[in-house]
């Protein structure tokens, strides 16, 4: 609350208070209220990368979790309150009031890319469970998201224990509860969550199949005898209390079955368009007359995560104003799962309906099975499904008792390593690696060896992310989400070449064969065999390939001698660039070393330039004994040949140097633009085609610039200007608006005269792009002015400068995302004691604060802290 607040409510308490001249009222029980979010992206990484590469579908964002993260994940870490004149006066952290989970390879992916909005999430946590009782409000989800009920009981009890290490890996404490992908569940599954420690899941009201009153707690065993069971259906559920599952050996776990048509109003009826009204829903909740009113009651819904911000724009201010909302009313309190079953306990039992879940009417066949759940798509069938999950359980299974021989010499247990392998994947330190190794290896193993076992637990972890259930909830076996998880299958049939010879080589024709009955809705695709060919066979990569990667963008770009390519170390032997004219001739030699699996290779390279996309590289393995000599007279000849600009003799030294061995007439294999990782790709494309750009851009601009008066006098008379007079214009009116904005030195009144030609001659601006730049532009002054702010350069001129571009915007004609620049503000107003400001400065912050449309004098920030 504000200090105004605060006063006024001092005086009140100090004036004489009157005697109540009613009676009390009687007390009502308990009424709380919990708002789940599952917070989850399908995983993206390149299975040989270990990255998330560009995806052009998610543009301007670099990829979709780029760009959701910006939509929603971002936003609910900071989310705004507005008053009447949409000025924010409250900032709150979502995720500290409602329960929440988020997919751990998403909490992986954040932690690597987007590490403001990651911590967000880790306080929010920690502020929930000061708020809740100790109860903090993440709970554990299984690992990646895999449907539990069609999963081995071994991989099962991997994906519970996997998710709990990385929930205590991150939230440094262990998790009450554990949600479980698309809420697939069967009673045996729920007892292997029991045997690790959980104590509670979110379920559909559809997947009750029948209740009865537990007797009191008080009663001995003989004293009451149970109650019948009663049938439920997804409407007579009474969700507003747990219920208590019971299990195999005495074990229990409670369940949450949340209130179905509220959750279905926030994901698909629009109830996020406004916060009131959602408050107001959730209170409908409760029930008004309770048969029993001593009871607590709990109105709880859950949905994807997603639905606030991502699915629904600024659904993420509908949540934070309902939970305002609901605590400023008080006729209901909120809370997360774990403190209302602390306080109070499951009074019903419970048994679930075997093999369902919450997006699938026909219990888990939307992951196995032409169910009729599908996107929407309207003559395509997922006959499909079928044939994918019996190839991928067709792989798991025959490389399971060829891991089982291979690791016999090397490991004490193979399971019991796989599920210890979660470690190393969270923290591929050396020092983890060796507590590993200390931990399971059957005795000191050499580099080999190690190389060995980790590759082997490697095939075990795609053997994991294979089954993602994304791959199968869509429409056709050629999405994207399904040729992510058969690219994860071609990294075990991979992995099993190299470690199991022969037999894992087999393996591939049979994997080929089964998927070949997996026919595709697209005819030139045919089938999943196709698919497979197509989109996955050329992402294999091994070390060579990422040296001809270093190798070719070593020609645009300056490594340091120790450098990072994803997830491979490099070591750079030696450098040498040659050039004549606009050609360019790159040699050197490379240490490439995996962090994965700590494969190292080394290689020597070559690179041809031409200028432009021409271009072509060869690279071979190095072994300093055989190759130090040729390769110092290879060298030389090359710098000879170029010396001479006789590019033809280039080209013959390196067919020859490079050719195969054992095959000397056999050309070596050239490599190409084509042949960089997708990233870098589009980096040289772009870089190379600047030139091209600009030289466009500069010849457009002079026609516009020629022939201004002329548009100006035609628009004035009301006639439509040519159409490539208009294209002219158009180009280079929002190319100059664009290179303005980003400018270095941001001049306003520059951006102003553009904007103001561009309405007086009627050119359309490209909005979605300028708003774009636009932001990006005041988060890089917010960035420097962070940095500034910590010492690091000038404080006072970065906040005068940012100030002066938020000001400018504001007067342009756009509707800019300020989400993180004021994300960047509130930040720092949070890790700073404003108090202790200097005036100047404060003054300074506060004018910045307000040109981000904060209403700074009113702003509210974490836990009723004012801000000023």
């Amino acid at each position: 609350m504000t200090l105004e607040t605060v006063l006024k409510q001092k005086a009140a308490r100090r004036q004489p208070q009157p005697a109540p001249t009613t009676p009390p009222a009687v007390e009502q029980a308990p009424r709380y209220i919990c708002i789940h979010g599952h917070f989850y992206q399908p995983p993206r990484e390149n299975p040989w990368l270990e990255t998330v590469e560009v995806q052009d579908s998610a543009a301007p964002y670099h990829d979709w979790n780029d760009r959701i993260t910006a939509e929603c994940y971002a936003p609910n870490g900071a989310s705004r309150i507005t008053d009447a004149q949409n000025e924010i006066v409250r900032i709150v952290n979502n995720y500290a009031r409602m329960s929440f989970n988020f997919g751990p390879t998403l909490l992986s992916w954040l932690n690597d890319k987007a590490p403001r909005t990651y911590r967000m999430i880790l306080d929010a946590d920690k502020f929930s469970a000061a708020r809740y009782s100790g109860h903090g409000s993440a709970i554990a989800q299984v690992y990646n998201h895999i449907i539990m009920p069609l999963a081995s009981e071994r991989d099962a009890i991997t994906q519970i224990r996997w998710g709990i290490a990385d929930f205590v890996h991150r939230f440094d404490r262990k998790p009450e509860g554990m949600w479980l992908a698309e809420t697939a569940v069967n009673r045996a599954v729920l007892d292997l969550m029991a045997r690790e420690g959980i104590k509670f899941t979110i379920l559909a009201p559809n997947q009750c199949a029948r209740v009865r009153k537990l007797p009191p707690a008080t009663s001995a065993p003989t004293e009451t005898a149970s109650e019948p069971w009663t049938s439920t259906t997804d409407a007579t559920v009474d969700p507003t209390h747990p219920y208590l599952v019971k299990l195999d050996e005495g074990r229990s776990i409670a369940v949450f079955f949340y209130d179905g048509p509220g959750s279905r109003a926030i994901a698909f009826e629009g109830l996020l368009n406004s916060g009131d009204e959602f408050g107001r829903r959730l209170l409908g909740g409760l029930h008004p007359n309770s048969p029993d009113p001593a009871v607590a009651q709990l109105s709880h819904v859950a949905t994807d995560g997603e639905s606030y911000g991502h699915h629904h724009k600024h659904g993420e201010m509908a949540l934070s104003y309902a939970m305002h909302w609901i605590d400023e009313k008080s006729t209901a309190t909120l809370t997360n799962y774990g403190e209302f079953l602390d306080k109070f306990p499951p009074t019903w039992e419970a048994e679930v309906e075997e093999n369902t879940s919450w997006s699938c009417v026909h219990g888990v066949e939307r992951w196995r099975s032409n169910c009729g759940c599908n996107g929407g798509k309207q003559d395509w069938n997922q006959e499909w499904r079928k044939p994918l999950r019996e190839a991928l359980d067709y792989l798991r299974d025959a490389t399971a008792p060829l891991a089982e021989a291979l690791a016999t010499d090397l490991l004490k247990d193979l399971w019991a390593a796989r599920d210890a392998y979660i470690e190393v994947v969270l923290d591929r330190s050396r020092g983890t690696i060796d507590r590993f190794f200390i931990e399971h290896e059957t005795r000191v193993l050499n580099p080999v060896e190690r190389i060995t076992v980790l590759s082997l637990l490697e095939l075990e972890r795609h053997a994991q992310l294979m089954y993602t259930s994304c791959g199968w909830f869509f429409d056709e076996i050629s999405g994207i989400e399904t040729v992510q998880i058969i690219a994860y299958a071609g990294r075990v049939l991979q992995l099993a070449s190299e470690l199991f010879g022969a037999p894992g080589a087999a393996l591939e024709p049979e994997f080929l064969r089964i998927l070949s009955t997996a026919k595709s809705n697209v005819p030139d695709l045919r089938d999943g065999a196709e698919v497979y060919r197509r989109y996955v066979t050329g992402m294999k990569i091994g070390l060579e390939q990422v040296g001809a990667h270093y190798a070719i963008s070593s020609i645009f770009r300056n490594y340091p001698e120790d450098g990072e390519l994803f997830c491979f170390d490099l070591h750079r032997d030696a450098y040498e660039v040659f050039a004549s004219g606009r050609g360019k001739v790159a040699l050197g030699r490379a240490q490439i070393r995996s962090r994965i699996t700590e494969e190292t290779e080394e290689i020597c390279f070559a690179v041809l330039h031409l200028g432009d996309q021409n271009l072509s590289a060869a690279v071979k393995r190095y072994t300093a004994a055989a190759d130090e000599e040729p390769f110092t007279t290879f060298s030389t000849e090359v710098r000879a040949a170029i010396s001479r600009a006789n590019l033809p003799e280039v080209i013959r030294l390196i067919d020859h140097f490079f050719e195969h061995g054992d095959v000397p007439e056999k050309s070596p294999i050239a490599y190409s633009l084509a042949s960089l990782f997708a990233d870098e790709q589009h980096r040289i494309l772009r870089t190379i085609l600047d030139r091209t750009v600009s030289e466009m851009e500069d010849s457009l601009r002079k026609i516009y610039e020629d022939h201004a008066s002329l548009l100006h006098y035609l628009t004035e008379s009301g006639m439509a200007a040519p159409p490539a007079l208009a294209l002219a214009a158009g180009f280079a009116i929002n190319a100059s608006l664009r290179h303005a904005i980003e400018a270095e030195v941001f001049d306003a009144v520059e951006i102003e005269d553009l904007f103001h030609r561009a309405a007086s001659d009627q050119i359309p601006l490209d909005t979605h792009l300028l708003n774009f730049a636009a932001g990006m532009r005041m988060k890089r002054a917010m960035v420097r002015l962070e940095a500034a702010a910590a010492g690091e350069s000038s404080a006072t001129n970065a906040l005068n400068s940012a100030t002066a571009i938020a000001i400018a915007l504001r007067t342009m004609p756009l509707e800019v995302n300020l989400w993180q620049s004021q994300n960047i503000w509130n930040d720092l107003l949070r890790r700073s004691d404003s108090d202790y400001w200097e005036p100047e400065w404060k003054e300074g912050f506060k004018k910045l604060g307000e040109a981000m449309n904060i209403s700074v004098d009113r702003l509210v920030i974490e836990e009723g802290v004012s801000a000023f």
